[in-house]
C-alpha cells in the first residue's frame, strides 16, 4: 500500500521507523490523484483508513477499504492501490518484518511456521484503533506503548483472521522455470537479459516463460524486476548510499527514474525516505550513548573518578 505525494494535489505522506522498534516501518499518508503499479512487500502490510475509501487490487479480486476496515497482506502478495472516491483516503499503515509477526504468533497463538492471514480486509474497528496508536505512540517517542499496542493489535488479527502459509515449493515445470529466471534476473538486475534471451538460456520459449512468471509471481518480469529494483535501492539508502549511486548500481537509467519508481512503490520520494532513516540512526545512536554513560555513572559513582 502506498503511492506517491504530488505537488498541489493535497497529498502528504511519511515514511519512518522508530529506533526501538526494530523490524517495523510505520507510514502515515493521504493520497488522491496517484495510482501505483502492482508490487509486493518482503513484510507484512496492516493498514486502516481514517478518511475517503482507497481500492487494493490484489489476485483475488478488488477490496474496498474505508474507515473501521483493516487491510492485511501477506510477504509478496502482488497489489495495486487507488483511490476509491475523489477526495482520496487517509490512512496509517505498519509495515512488520516476518520476524516481527512470527515472533508474535509463536508467543501468542499454537500457530507455526510462517503465518499470514487468511482474509484481507475486515471490518474491525477495535484492531483499527489500535494501529492508529501505534502510530500515535511512536510519534511521542514511547517505544514501550507502541510495542505493547502492536502486539495486542496482532495477536488479535492472527487469533481471528491468521493461519499457516502454506510453503511456495515450484513443482511444475514453467514454475521451476519461473524461478530459476527470477534468480537470473536478481544477479543481472542492473543489466537484464531480454525476455528472449532468458527463455533460450532456460531452454523455454518465451510466452511459456511469461506466462509462469506472471502465474508464479503475479507480475510479468519487467514489472517485478522494477520492484526489485526499488527493494534493492531501498537497502543502499538505509546505508546511507547517495540516491544516484543506488539508482547506477540497481539497473535504473538515472535518478529521475529511480525517484519516480521508488515514490510510486514505497511512497515518499527516495530523499525524503532517506532523511527519515538518517534521523533514526541519529536517536539510535544518541540511545545507546545515554545507555552507555548512564551504565557507566553507575559503575563509577557520579563522584569517582571513572
Amino acid at each position: 500500500m502506498g503511492a506517491g505525494p504530488e505537488p498541489g494535489s493535497g497529498e502528504w505522506a511519511r515514511y519512518w521507523q522508530h529506533a526501538e522498534l526494530p523490524g517495523l516501518d510505520l507510514l502515515r499518508a493521504r493520497y488522491v490523484r496517484h495510482t501505483f503499479p502492482r508490487h509486493s512487500h518482503e513484510g507484512y502490510v496492516l493498514g486502516t483508513i481514517t478518511r475517503g475509501v482507497e481500492d487494493v487490487g490484489l489476485p483475488g479480486g478488488t477490496v474496498h477499504a474505508g474507515p473501521g476496515v483493516v487491510v492485511m497482506i501477506n510477504p509478496e502478495v502482488p497489489h495495486t492501490a487507488r483511490a476509491g472516491v475523489p477526495e482520496g483516503w487517509v490512512y496509517a499503515t505498519l509495515y512488520p518484518s516476518a520476524r516481527v509477526i512470527n515472533d508474535i504468533a509463536a508467543d501468542t497463538t499454537s500457530l507455526r511456521g510462517t503465518v499470514g492471514f487468511a482474509e484481507t480486509g475486515v471490518v474491525d474497528a477495535y484492531a483499527a484503533r489500535l494501529i492508529g496508536e501505534v502510530h500515535r505512540a511512536a510519534e511521542e517517542g514511547n517505544a514501550l506503548a507502541a510495542d505493547i499496542v502492536l502486539r495486542v493489535m496482532v495477536a488479535r488479527l492472527l487469533s481471528r483472521h491468521g493461519g499457516a502459509l502454506p510453503a511456495r515449493v515450484p513443482r511444475s515445470a514453467g514454475a521451476r522455470d519461473a524461478a530459476r529466471a527470477r534468480v537470473l534476473l536478481e544477479d543481472r538486475m542492473a543489466r537484464p537479459p531480454t525476455l528472449a534471451s532468458l527463455a533460450a538460456e532456460l531452454g523455454t520459449s518465451p510466452f511459456a516463460l511469461l506466462r509462469a512468471f506472471k502465474k508464479q509471481y503475479g507480475m510479468p518480469p519487467h514489472a517485478w524486476l522494477t520492484d526489485a529494483r526499488v527493494r534493492a535501492a531501498r537497502r543502499m539508502l538505509d546505508k546511507g548510499r547517495a540516491p544516484a549511486e543506488a539508482a547506477a548500481e540497481v539497473g535504473f537509467t538515472d535518478q529521475p527514474h529511480l525517484n519516480r519508481h521508488f515514490t510510486r512503490i514505497v511512497g515518499v520520494p527516495p530523499g525524503a525516505y532517506q532523511r527519515e532513516r538518517a534521523r533514526t540512526n541519529q536517536r539510535e545512536r544518541a540511545r545507546t550513548w545515554n545507555q552507555r554513560e548512564r551504565a557507566r555513572t553507575y559503575k563509577t559513582g557520579p563522584d569517582l573518578p571513572p
